[in-house]
């Protein structure tokens, strides 16, 4: 919150990726190919200790990570990765409406490769939504053989596949445009879609993009004219490039990102046999839930079992861990000190010791 000019108001201006990772790149692969390969926007942080890899939900981005980035490693010593699944935030493939599961795990274990080579870090994936899907299917997959653990966030194949036939009314039921990021970002909080304002500031302007309000404008289209000015100002959105003189609103529309609506056929492979992959992944794992209510006949029985940790949240969204990072990561870590994947930061310890 800021103060205004009637007192305390709301701020609803974007935030720089800058104020919680460390390093933005864009990282290619198949780059040997004809067509010149895929380009995947990934964001860093931490330079030891195992490797969080972020995977975020549908229509999201890397960038829904944020705050829980900076809750996570003032905690534990560790380091992040999240990127930009295709389709989606900044990133540029050549099949931009591939998401079947076996391509979108493919591109999680290619960026890794092109990023850490033959022989990554121990990797904990940690995924959300579809990226919580994602994350299971490629540690079944042993696609990342460097890979200890797992964290699924508020993915449950029972509730998943329940949900699908509300998705396309959600999507038809919001609004297809907006007049400035700061209109985005308030009508995120607003409806409820992200219930923590700090992370709504930083995670929407990896939703939405600017793009001349020409009528032949397309997602498509608009995608093209926002890499070029991604080309001129890597900080996207940011302050310099968001306050701009209003004047010109007729001429600029902000967009999302991705028409999630053109990817219904693949939302039943996303989930279908989602959790009974999640309890044959042999690796320690956790879950974290919105709500008890998540749980499905399969996970009940492995939960009671002690076949993986589950912690239920206080009340938040589905966008748990920006709606309640500081808990996510609390979750997160106790998780990864238990099974003596990451050490305590030593600030960490000391005001353990001392509560002691």
């Amino acid at each position: 919150m800021s103060p205004g000019a009637g007192g305390c108001q709301p701020d609803y201006s974007p935030a720089s990726w800058r104020e919680y990772f460390e390093e933005m790149e864009d990282v290619s692969v198949g780059v040997g190919t004809a067509d010149g390969g895929d380009v995947f926007r990934v964001y860093r942080a931490g330079d030891a200790g195992p490797l969080l890899l972020l995977l975020h939900g549908g229509g999201h981005s890397a960038l829904s990570w944020a705050v829980f980035t900076s809750a996570i490693t003032s905690r534990v010593t560790c380091r992040v990765l999240a990127m930009d699944l295709r389709g989606h935030g900044s990133t540029s493939v050549r099949q931009s409406d591939d998401f079947s599961t076996q391509t979108m795990s493919s591109d999680v274990a290619n960026v890794i490769r092109a990023s850490y080579g033959e022989t990554p870090p121990p990797i904990v994936l940690i995924g959300h939504g579809v990226g919580g899907a994602i994350a299971v299917h490629t540690a079944g997959s042993t696609l990342l053989p460097t890979a200890v653990g797992l964290v699924a966030i508020d993915v449950v194949e029972g509730g998943a596949m329940d949900a699908l036939h509300d998705i396309q009314n959600f999507l038809k039921g919001r609004p297809k445009s907006f007049k400035s990021m700061e209109h985005a970002i308030e009508w995120s909080v607003k409806s409820g879609q992200i219930r923590n304002l700090e992370s709504a500031r930083v995670s929407v302007v990896g939703q939405i993009q600017r793009c001349e309000a020409d009528d032949g404008d397309t997602p498509e289209a608009a995608s093209a004219v926002a890499d070029v000015v991604a080309e001129r100002n890597e900080e996207f959105f940011d302050q310099s490039s968001v306050n701009h003189d209003e004047s010109a609103a007729t001429e600029v529309v902000y967009k999302w990102r991705i028409d999630l609506s053109k990817s219904d056929k693949f939302w039943d492979g996303w989930f279908r046999g989602t959790s009974n992959r999640f309890l044959a992944c042999n690796l320690p794992k956790l879950l974290l839930l919105a709500g008890i209510d998540r749980l499905d006949r399969d996970l009940t029985i492995g939960q009671m079992q002690g076949r993986f940790m589950m912690q239920v949240l206080p009340p938040c969204g589905h966008a748990v861990q920006e709606d309640k990072p500081d808990q996510v990561a609390a979750a997160v870590a106790s998780f990864l000190l238990r099974h003596k994947f990451a050490e305590a930061r030593r600030e960490t310890r000391s005001v353990n010791s001392f509560a002691q």
